[in-house]
């Protein structure tokens, strides 16, 4: 499953990251972003494994834990608690997850459509 695999990818980055963060945000915002992470990574598998009409409430549910996952990743660059360097690799690899969640959630509305 590709989106598993970029998902996983951009995980093993921010726990790297998440070692280094100044304290202040280490055990809050840095601990929130870590389970958004495994939340993300659990919905993409359960979905992965679900027949395709029971899929879609997963992979919606991966896109909105996503789309929080970036606003707080953000928050971090803003307060300069992630450099310039780290929040773009993150950013590009995070940006592709949800093209490509974007891309299932889109195919499986075609496909659970009741116009086919």
């Amino acid at each position: 499953m590709p989106v598993l695999n970029k998902i996983k990818d951009a995980y093993l980055l921010w726990h790297g990251y998440h070692q280094e963060l100044p304290k202040i945000h280490r055990y809050s915002l840095g601990s929130r972003i870590d389970s958004l992470f495994i939340e993300i990574i659990e919905a993409v598998a359960a979905a992965s494994f679900l027949s395709r009409e029971e899929k879609h409430p997963y992979v919606r549910l991966a896109i909105r834990k996503s789309d929080a996952l970036k606003i707080l990743l953000m928050v971090l660059w803003e307060t300069k608690s992630l450099d310039d360097k780290k929040y773009i690799a993150l950013s590009v690899k995070l940006d592709e997850v949800g093209r490509n969640l974007g891309g299932w959630s889109g195919q499986l509305m075609k496909q659970n459509s009741p116009n086919k």
